[in-house]
């Protein structure tokens, strides 16, 4: 592998911390290259890609998360659009042997998995959230690039994603603070929650990790533009996966559906095809669920916040 210089944007976030830890694991003898960038600023990115030089770019700062999209839409917009095209600007000018994989997202299909089938790479991007919105245009813009000028990006698509870490911004690391409480005493045996019945794909963040590495790998042979969906092929009830932590932590709490944190659009049913994944990166996911929430539940006994929060 001829990369020595991995550039990850985000690499303070969640799955950048993960990341790291992965790509270090995987190419010992690489510099990764952490900066804290922040993307908005296109002076500041061009900058740095043509001080640096990377091999590879993983891009994953972002405006993660529907509730921060959709309190300041124009933030996900500079953030989430302008900045990944200053950063695509960037490496097309200053390192155009670079390999830039945006970590895109199967939430851009939105609207379209009303169909209730799996869906592939191919289906129709019909985004029903500011996040989502954001993310489809920049996988747009990149894909326009890599067509046009042969911009070597690679757009991965994972579903949701968890595992010791995460804020209690996202559903199961809600569930596993709040249940983590409930055990310790320190709060009442009553679990707020949204809605329960969308069944939703959930992967560890690990796996997600790994295909990042798999994508450094296989720089070579992935085409420029490459559009790779990430999923486990598992569609699981939300309520079922609090049951299984509430089972997991030994306890059995009322349960309380509030209005405020339900999702004014939300499908029923989000199911992704992750063929492509197989027979493009020789990927698949390899952690049981059952220890990924496990060890997310394990990260919040540690952490134990059991401050009230909300999404």
């Amino acid at each position: 592998m001829a990369t020595t210089q991995i550039l990850i944007t985000g690499a303070a976030g969640f799955v950048g911390r993960h990341l790291a830890r992965a790509l270090a694991a995987a190419y010992p003898d690489a510099t990764l290259l952490t900066h804290a960038l922040d993307v908005r600023d296109a002076a500041a990115v061009s900058g740095v890609i043509r001080t640096v030089v990377p091999d590879s770019c993983i891009h994953l700062a972002a405006i993660s998360t529907i509730a921060a999209a959709q309190a300041d839409e124009d933030q996900a917009w500079q953030v989430n659009l302008h900045g990944t095209l200053n950063l695509a600007r960037a490496i097309l000018r200053h390192a155009p042997k670079c390999q830039l994989i945006y970590a895109s997202t199967a939430d851009i299909y939105g609207a379209s998995f009303g169909s209730r089938t799996a869906l592939d790479e191919n289906a129709l991007l019909a985004p029903m959230n500011p996040y989502s919105a954001t993310k489809a245009a920049a996988d747009i813009a990149l894909g326009s690039m890599a067509a046009t000028r042969g911009f070597r990006v690679v757009r991965l698509r994972p579903v949701n994603h968890t595992g010791p870490g995460q804020t209690s911004q996202y559903v199961v690391a809600e569930f596993a603070r709040q249940v983590a409480c409930i055990a310790a005493g320190s709060q009442p045996s009553i679990l707020r929650v949204g809605n329960l019945d969308p069944e939703r794909d959930f992967l560890d963040v690990r796996d997600v990790c790994a295909a990042f590495v798999a994508c450094v790998a296989r720089r070579d042979d992935l085409r420029p533009g490459e559009i790779i969906n990430l999923a486990s092929g598992e569609a699981r009830r939300i309520g079922d996966i609090l049951n299984d932590l509430q089972a997991l932590a030994g306890i059995a709490a009322e349960v309380q559906v509030e209005n405020a944190r339900r999702r004014a659009t939300d499908v029923p049913i989000a199911r992704v095809d992750a063929t492509h994944a197989r027979n493009a990166l020789g990927w698949t996911p390899t952690i049981p669920w059952k220890r990924t929430l496990q060890d997310v539940l394990d990260d919040w006994r540690e952490r134990l916040d059991c401050t009230s929060q909300r999404d």
